[in-house]
């Protein structure tokens, strides 16, 4: 009897070859995405040329109250970051905070309220105040660069109105909001702090590369990711020991620090981060594959109010005082200017929350060392606006070339 043919199993299909480290940025830079590359430069450069220039420029003193003045404008910028990343734009953040900033002060040294329930209140106007320049973009279809005009003006009458003709209120000194710009941690905290920062940082990522390979995506090498992990453990090292040899890493600077972290979070591992990178980079796509692109945006624009009201409370804080100009002068230009300098494109769809961060650094670290050259305020702006024309031209190019 013979025996029965047997039909030989196909051979298992090849799994293509994931790319490396080095397609993947070669991919990056095709699609315009230089990273925070052209910021860290910058950073460098400014670094070398104000030391040179003043050697009071990087010492512990100095780059302590950098870290103090960077904070209230770079949470705002925050905020700018969000709307920007949907191609709109929010005009009002300024004031914004600065009414933010007077409501909380009201509530705490008029009515009494309790420092959190205080600080409550105002974030819950804020984020009404939100909702109202969401609902006007997405329901009335008005453009975002005139609903938040029009706040802008508004909301820094009602600024003054609250305030009548006292034009100040000032904060209690030794308790409340205004102890925030004053408490200082202890070193060994800073330290415990650092660290836990990079072993979450590289074990998050190690977690990530593993669910990558796990699905035949493309990863780094294992010593690349180290490699990260190490250099952030470095910077992160250096900054905690300047700053301990002078008062200690200041309390702001950890609340802006925390919500960087958490909305780069927010943005990069959640269905709602997902989905505002969707819309922003085509929304009418986005509706086709049945996002609700109209509560996309209103989020955004309540997170942009709700991180304008922290930001200025957090100016408040370091004041111990809100007054009429509390949330105007060049606030308002400075977060927008964070936000596009740090690597957010103003056409939407790219940028991550970190370009605040990197932004407000870079404007602060050229305020900062014109200050210590004693240079004028007009060159300073013109700097500063060389600068952001300059950042711009390099997110449109990039973005001609992508296309």
């Amino acid at each position: 009897m013979s025996k029965p043919s047997v039909t030989p199993a196909p051979p298992p299909a090849e799994t293509a070859p994931r790319p490396g480290l080095l397609e993947a940025a070669r991919e990056r830079l095709r699609r315009g995405d230089l990273g925070s590359v052209p910021v860290a430069v910058g950073l460098v450069l400014i670094a070398v040329i104000f030391s040179s220039l003043n050697e009071h420029f990087l010492s512990p003193e100095n780059l302590t109250n950098l870290a103090l003045q960077m904070a209230a404008t770079g949470t705002i910028a925050l905020g700018v970051v969000l709307v920007l990343l949907l191609g709109e734009i929010d005009l009002s953040v300024g004031s914004v905070s600065g009414l933010a900033a007077v409501v909380m002060t009201l509530l705490a040294v008029r009515q009494g309220w309790s420092p959190v329930l205080a600080v409550l209140g105002a974030l819950v106007v804020a984020a009404a105040i939100g909702l109202v320049h969401g609902l006007m973009r997405t329901k009335l279809s008005m453009p975002s660069f005139v609903v938040t005009l029009a706040g802008l003006i508004g909301w820094q009458g009602l600024l003054l109105y609250l305030l009548g003709s006292q034009g100040t209120v000032n904060l209690p000194f030794d308790r409340g909001v205004a102890l925030l710009s004053d408490t200082w941690l202890p070193p060994a905290v800073g330290w415990a702090l650092a660290v836990v920062l990079v072993g979450a940082h590289l074990a998050a990522t190690l977690v990530t590369r593993r669910l990558r390979v796990r699905a035949e995506l493309s990863v780094s090498s294992l010593g690349w990711v180290v490699a990260r992990s190490g250099g952030l453990a470095v910077l992160l090292a250096a900054a905690v020991l300047v700053l301990n040899s002078d008062r200690g890493v200041p309390l702001t600077l950890v609340i802006f620090g925390g919500l960087v972290i958490g909305l780069d979070l927010a943005l990069r591992r959640t269905v709602w981060g997902r989905r505002m990178y969707a819309v922003g980079g085509n929304a009418e796509a986005s509706r086709r594959a049945g996002i609700n692109v109209t509560a996309v945006r209103i989020m955004a624009f309540v997170g942009a109010s709700a991180l304008a009201s922290v930001g200025g409370m957090l100016a408040a804080s370091r004041l111990a005082a809100v007054n009429q100009s509390s949330g105007g002068s060049d606030i308002l230009l400075m977060a927008i200017a964070a936000a596009v300098i740090g690597g957010t494109s103003l056409f939407g769809g790219r940028g991550r929350a970190y370009a605040a961060l990197l932004g407000i650094l870079v404007i602060q670290s050229i305020t900062n060392g014109m200050l210590l050259l004693n240079v004028d305020s007009s060159v300073r702006f013109m700097v500063t606006g060389a600068v952001l024309a300059v950042a711009v031209a390099i997110d449109s190019v990039a973005r001609r070339e992508a296309t």
